[in-house]
């Protein structure tokens, strides 16, 4: 009951995120909610395909498109209200990731996956719709530009498998790896933490 609580919150705060990335691209109704559905559901659903489910457990369940189009809709009708509530809305997308990339890995290994291919559907099924969000506003993937944000998710991925290959019971290694994601995911906020990047040629050390 409290992860699936946890799962609505973090479909509701993608959800958020797609339809304000929608907003500031000048997109219509349609396509916020289209927007905030594929951010909110992205990830899940490229978790069923690499684990053959079909069709995607989120298109056989109504709540979640329900869920996901009614807060698109109110980001759509209210978005400078929503815009505000930035902090607020970066927690609840650190508890999202935390928790889909957590309960992708739980689902991937319960399905026969081994922990190393358990570990990479978990954190796909968390960074996956905020990809496909920014590949469809033609811009580089957030994930592969800046921030830790794939990184906490594998990292939460790995502390589930770990726990699997260790027989922990699967509930609380679930919860104790979803928290690590939140925390390093807000931590990297915090501290304004990101992955290095190249430099440019020719460019030497300052």
């Amino acid at each position: 009951m409290v992860l699936t609580a946890l799962e609505f919150l973090g479909l509701v705060a993608f959800a958020a995120s797609g339809a304000l990335a929608a907003v500031r691209a000048r997109l219509d109704v349609f396509g916020v909610i289209v927007l905030g559905l594929t951010t909110a559901l992205g990830g899940g659903i490229l978790r069923d395909v690499l684990l053959g489910i079909h069709p995607p457990t989120s298109l056989r369940n109504w709540p979640y498109l329900a869920v996901c189009a009614a807060t698109a809709l109110i980001v759509f009708a209210f978005h400078p209200q929503v815009a505000r509530l930035r902090r607020a809305v970066l927690v609840a997308d650190a508890l999202g990731l935390g928790v889909f990339a957590t309960a992708g890995t739980t689902l991937a290994l319960n399905a026969g996956a081994t922990v190393y291919a358990a570990c990479l559907i978990g954190m796909t099924s968390g960074i996956g719709g905020g990809a496909v969000r920014d590949l469809l506003l033609r811009e580089i993937p957030l994930v592969l530009r800046k921030e830790i944000y794939a990184v906490a998710a594998l990292t939460g991925a790995v502390c589930v498998g770990v726990g699997h290959a260790l027989r922990l019971p699967a509930g609380p290694v679930t919860v104790v790896a979803a928290a690590v994601v939140v925390t390093i995911r807000m931590l990297s906020l915090w501290r304004h933490w990101n992955a290095p990047v190249a430099r440019p040629a020719g460019e030497g050390p300052s």
